[in-house]
């Protein structure tokens, strides 16, 4: 026999301690994965927002708590399936032979554990949370780290672009330049814009900062949509930016800028420079939402 509650804080309180337990027995029981996945994202540039994602996916659980637990349900059979699907898809991906570069192994078994966890709050919630907390139990996706081959053909993409719109700004200013693949010469500067100069981290630090601001504050699918799609475009944008200023800082300043603590540092820089790009479509999205209309059930 199942137990539901409409919010009572009592049930609630007694689900939460359960959820948190079956996460906290879980994450021992993947220790292992979890360990190595806390030292890839300290260690790897594209990752390095791994780490933060399970705190912000439960972020926005507890700030949406009153629309997610306001109807509970324990729901045994459907949450002990899928965590035991979890469970046997990490038994699968370690008994395959799977290439040891390339993250492939790392990200079926972390998929795996999301798996579990989401299973847990099946169990100790039901399907009207699960569907209600949809959004931030995706978030967590965002901790699987990409396959080499995924994320090499990202890095690539982004070479391409920033090397692009490098070599127009270069033209509108009226630097000569010279390309060669993603080799740029202008008077007295060769650069290349190489894999560690495509700026992976920004970019996905961009995607995730515009998917959040998103769901936070937009309700149309399609302007939600058109403003995280219009990361990607602004992360090459903001990568050639860069390129261009570092070297015609060089060229016009000081050679050392290429070298300095801006090229070095200075991601930061632009990657606020792309979120003040990103405002007026964000303020214009915004705007045009039409306004919550609340229903008076009093009577």
């Amino acid at each position: 026999m199942s137990m539901a509650s409409t919010g009572a804080p009592m049930m609630n309180a007694t689900r939460h301690a359960s959820f948190l337990a079956f996460v906290v027995i879980s994450s021992l029981a993947f220790y292992k994965t979890l360990s190595t996945l806390v030292k890839h994202s300290l260690h790897d540039q594209s990752s390095s927002h791994i780490i933060l994602i399970p705190f912000v996916a439960f972020f926005l659980l507890y700030i949406k708590r009153q629309t997610v637990f306001l109807i509970t349900k324990t729901n045994i059979g459907s949450g002990l399936g899928l965590a035991l699907g979890g469970i046997i898809l990490y038994w699968l991906a370690n008994r395959a032979p799977f290439p040891k570069a390339g993250n492939w192994l790392l990200s079926l078994e972390t998929f795996s554990v999301i798996l579990v966890w989401v299973g847990g709050f099946l169990l100790c919630y039901g399907l009207g949370a699960l569907r209600a907390g949809a959004f931030p139990l995706l978030f967590l996706l965002l901790m699987v780290p990409l396959p080499g081959v995924v994320l090499d053909r990202a890095i690539q993409a982004l070479q391409e672009g920033s090397t692009e719109i490098a070599y127009l700004i270069f033209q509108v200013v009226g630097t000569p330049v010279a390309r060669q693949g993603f080799v740029l010469s202008v008077p007295g500067v060769t650069i290349e814009v190489a894999k560690e100069c495509s700026s992976i981290r920004s970019s996905i630090a961009l995607f995730v900062t515009c998917l959040l601001a998103a769901h936070l504050y937009l309700r149309t699918g399609w302007k939600m949509l058109l403003f995280v799609l219009l990361s990607f475009p602004l992360s090459v944008v903001k990568n050639g930016i860069r390129i261009a200023t570092l070297t015609l800082l060089s060229i016009y300043v000081d050679p050392s800028f290429l070298t300095g603590n801006l090229h070095r540092d200075g991601g930061f820089v632009f990657f606020v420079l792309a979120l003040l790009m990103l405002w007026p479509v964000f303020s214009w999205l915004a705007k045009s939402e039409k306004p919550r209309r609340y229903v008076n059930s009093a009577t």
